[in-house]
């Protein structure tokens, strides 16, 4: 891993970390996790396993440290390694096969269920949870799925342009 990359990847979940802390509450006081979009958008920008379960690490120290949910703090740091497992093994028979708007499509709503499901599993084995897990799957993690897709579109957009511009 070359120091642009690292210095862009730690740019990224950087501004991740900010979208996570300023963002809305949607239901039950949870919002959605905007580091995720960022460590997705790692992941289909690097391609080898190092960086992104590193990037995964750090989403998951930047997220428990901004998390809102009682407890949730292991709980998002498991979510993250096992989310940028998944993501990186859903990433590999696509990488040059799928257009890149498709791609951000799909790993962002897989993803994004996938580390839903993690840390509401995760939460509900070690502090409990506030209410049943499939209100909550269904309240916030679906729509979390739906705006982090709109969000990293938007955001994918931004950084393939930015890269371009600065190459």
């Amino acid at each position: 891993m070359n120091v642009k990359n690292l210095i862009l990847n730690s740019l990224f979940l950087a501004i991740g970390a900010v979208l996570h802390q300023i963002s809305p509450p949607i239901v039950l006081g949870m919002k959605p996790d905007f580091s995720l979009v960022m460590l997705f958008i790692i992941m289909i920008l690097n391609k080898d396993y190092k960086t992104c379960i590193s990037a995964g690490i750090v989403a998951g120290i930047l997220s428990a440290a901004t998390t809102t949910f009682p407890g949730g703090q292991i709980a998002n740091f498991i979510d993250k390694i096992i989310t940028a497992n998944v993501i990186f093994l859903f990433l590999k028979p696509m990488r040059n096969n799928i257009n890149h708007q498709l791609k951000i499509v799909l790993v962002t709503i897989v993803g994004t269920i996938v580390s839903g499901t993690v840390f509401l599993t995760a939460a509900s084995l070690m502090v409990g949870l506030p209410t049943k897990f499939t209100i909550l799957f269904l309240s916030v993690v679906l729509p979390a799925s739906l705006i982090n897709t709109v969000a990293s579109l938007i955001l994918s957009n931004v950084v393939n342009t930015a890269l371009r511009r600065a190459v």
